[in-house]
């Protein structure tokens, strides 16, 4: 059996729990607590630990989903969870002050990982805020010499994060077929 394993990240309630739990074949795995700082402004709970997915493309390979914690607080996890992993998927709020600012913070937080793995971007909330466009973000990465798929998301819908994993996938290995 061939096992691969793809991180989301992002910040606190940007959907990386969510988008997991819409995308794995088992009931995912979730560790969340009861918000207590300047989160609860955001949601009533967080993670804090990782959720945990999995999918499986065919009888012989699984993809292993695990989302970190969104709080900076938690960042010991990010690491942890980051060891071994074929890729990583950012996932950004756009109703957030500054995605922005959130794209560069978690560039930053894994560039170790980014030497050596694919980077894949989702944005959220689009519906709510439109502004900064897809196209804004595509530009700021090409700025800091990341050339990566960039797309508009829902997390709570299937197939956009199948299009996320996808994307990872095939920049990855060109020729897969999923």
């Amino acid at each position: 059996m061939k096992e691969n394993k793809i991180i989301f990240t992002g910040p606190v309630g940007v959907g990386k729990t969510t988008a997991i739990s819409a995308l794995s074949d088992e009931p995912p795995v979730q560790t969340d607590a009861d918000a207590s700082d300047m989160t609860l402004v955001r949601k009533g709970y967080t993670t804090v630990a990782m959720d945990y997915g999995v999918i499986r493309l065919d009888e012989e390979t699984k993809v292993h989903l695990y989302g970190t914690p969104g709080q900076e607080r938690f960042n010991f996890m990010w690491e942890i969870l980051s060891q071994g992993s074929m890729g990583l998927i950012l996932l950004l709020d756009n109703t957030r002050t500054n995605p922005l600012k959130d794209l560069q913070f978690f560039l930053d937080a894994f560039k170790e990982l980014l030497k050596t793995a694919p980077l894949v971007v989702g944005v959220t909330k689009m519906d709510i805020r439109s502004l900064p466009g897809v196209d804004v973000y595509q530009k700021y990465l090409a700025q800091n010499n990341f050339n990566v798929p960039v797309f508009e998301i829902d997390a709570r819908r299937e197939d956009d994060v199948k299009q996320l994993v996808s994307a990872m996938l095939f920049s990855i290995d060109p020729g897969l077929e999923v």
